[in-house]
């Protein structure tokens, strides 16, 4: 009777995981002699994977085996990389609410908010092995060439609203010279002599026929997986609450140096900590402002969130 109803129990674990996607194995080495064999249930570790898809208005073209392939790389590697993209999903509401209306204002895809995702998972305060800085990811002599300050006293690869622009502005300038959001996507890692020089060396004009290093032949394929993986979270078992809140700030127009940013804190009624929670651009405890200089300092509407 006993060996009747394990056997029935088995059955119906059998038929409720092949019902959710689960497989079972059978243990041999573990099984007693004259005793029913152990069973192990175990999760299935594929991923969903898009009919058709994609970028910025531009087909991904599925039908290829390599594309499927790097593609579904990325989306395994990103969704069982947990902790990594809960913080990302929180953290995209507070940021995504700045990013996207400038890229509509700039002409620029919505689908680019993802390459911040790749770049920096959201982080402004984010600085890589190579010196690039911020959501962005911009490199100093680039950030100056593309009209940012970067100096002793302030750092504007910090400043999301106009490093944003900046890299709005490398955007166009790609799209413009390889006619691709595609291409213009790769040349943000790689840049965009690299990527014609490849061009010209493989003669081809399409990413997905170049043979790129494997920093950027990855980084679209990540840009497509962030982009599914954020848009369609339930897929892969991402159900992520309390997302972060947008946080509404009042712009304070300063003209004049600031000997002390403790004490400009405290008289707005927040800490110095907070100052340089909203304003990370700052990177001194003190501003100097030449002539004919304006910045504008953020501070926050919801003083008592912060004491």
């Amino acid at each position: 009777m006993k060996n009747i109803l394990l056997i029935f129990l088995t059955i119906l674990v059998l038929l409720n995981s092949a019902a959710i996607g689960y497989y079972i194995y059978e243990d041999k080495l573990d099984q007693p002699e004259n005793d029913l064999p152990v069973f192990h249930v175990m999760k299935t570790s594929d991923v969903e994977f898009p009919d058709k898809f994609s970028l910025a208005g531009e087909r991904v073209p599925l039908e290829r085996i390599d594309v499927t392939e790097a593609f579904k790389k990325e989306l395994i590697v990103n969704t069982y990389l947990h902790s990594h993209t809960i913080q990302v999903l929180k953290h995209a509401p507070r940021y995504f609410h700045t990013i996207e209306p400038i890229l509509k204002e700039e002409g620029v895809p919505d689908d680019f908010k993802y390459l911040a995702v790749i770049e920096s998972s959201l982080n402004p305060l984010a600085v890589s092995y190579a010196g690039a800085v911020g959501i962005w990811q911009l490199m100093s002599g680039t950030a100056k060439e593309l009209g940012l300050e970067v100096s002793n006293d302030v750092d504007e690869r910090y400043h999301l609203e106009k490093a944003t622009r900046a890299a709005c502005a490398y955007l166009k300038k790609a799209y413009q010279k390889f006619g691709s959001w595609t291409l213009a996507a790769a040349s943000y890692n790689g840049g965009m002599n690299m990527l014609s020089k490849q061009q010209d060396r493989q003669k081809e004009t399409n990413f997905y026929d170049l043979l790129l290093g494997e920093e950027t032949g990855r980084y679209v394929y990540r840009l497509l997986a962030l982009k599914q993986i954020m848009e369609e979270p339930h897929l892969y078992d991402f159900y992520v609450e309390q997302l972060y809140p947008v946080e509404p700030v009042t712009l304070v127009k300063v003209t004049q140096s600031i000997k002390d940013l403790a004490e400009f804190a405290k008289e707005h009624g927040i800490s110095y900590k907070t100052l340089k929670r909203f304003n990370p651009w700052l990177r001194q405890t003190s501003l100097k402002i030449g002539k004919h200089k304006t910045y504008y300092i953020a501070i926050p509407e919801n003083k008592e969130a912060y004491k």
